[in-house]
């Protein structure tokens, strides 16, 4: 039996439902292409209405676990994730929970620090000329003037994106999308009063000078004096928006 059909209580249906078969793809019951029970076919299975079982398929689809086809030969069939569909789900899922307070900017410093020191090692040995030109053309484009603050930020993350491509291995660049892919854009607008555009092509121009020599240690450093100066920059935008914050209570407070 590909998909366990026990065990379902009243409470969350759809829900319960998405996570039997969810288990049931991830667990190579459910085979990529397979095509699922019909409609009608699940809703007597698990012994609930035809709008539960539509709801759970809406779960999973939104998941990109399954697709649906129309036709003769239609159906709804189990679907495999392309990377680029992984990685967009996994920055959605991070932009989520940095929304809900889940993750703090110091989290997410440290996190970023340690994933993109890992890559800069691999990167010294596996980027491309290709790589070294698109690290080089970001560069160029930082130090133009009249670059607005979002396209330098989009040109800052860029930068950090290639490092990660560079490094070479994908279970890499899906952990890196929650970081670099969804939250670093809206970090790095928050903090852009505080960022010094010069000395941070700077800093990139000396990572970039060290992958092009293969040299993981010049790269690890560059790449540490850079984080530390971002996480001067977090704290003094934590820092800003506190103040702005008491200010805003302490003018509320006087009219009442």
């Amino acid at each position: 039996m590909a998909i366990d059909y026990q065990g379902i209580v009243a409470h969350g249906l759809a829900a319960q439902i998405s996570d039997k078969i969810r288990e049931a793809i991830l667990e190579g019951r459910l085979k990529v292409d397979e095509r699922l029970p019909t409609e009608d076919e699940l809703a007597s299975r698990f012994g609930v209405s035809r709008p539960t079982i539509r709801e759970a398929l809406k779960r999973l689809a939104a998941q990109n676990l399954i697709r649906s086809r129309r036709g003769p030969t239609g159906g709804t069939f189990v679907n495999q994730p392309s990377g680029q569909e992984a990685r967009v789900a996994a920055a959605t899922a991070a932009s989520l929970l940095v929304s809900l307070g889940e993750f703090s900017l110091q989290d997410i410093a440290e996190a970023r620090t340690e994933l993109e020191l890992v890559c800069c090692r691999l990167a010294a040995q596996r980027r491309s000329n290709a790589h070294l030109a698109t690290l080089a053309a970001e560069i160029d484009r930082q130090r133009s003037k009249g670059l607005s603050d979002e396209d330098f930020c989009a040109s800052d993350v860029s930068f950090h994106h290639t490092i990660v491509e560079a490094a070479g291995n994908p279970a890499l660049e899906y952990a890196a999308a929650g970081v670099l892919d969804s939250l670093q854009p809206a970090i790095n607008l928050v903090i852009f009063r505080f960022r010094d555009r010069a000395k941070v092509a700077d800093q990139h121009e000396r990572l970039h000078l060290a992958l092009e020599k293969r040299d993981a240690d010049s790269a690890c450093r560059a790449l540490t004096d850079y984080m530390l100066d971002l996480r001067k920059q977090y704290a003094q935008a934590q820092e800003a928006r506190a103040k702005a914050n008491k200010q805003k209570q302490t003018r509320a407070a006087r009219r009442g």
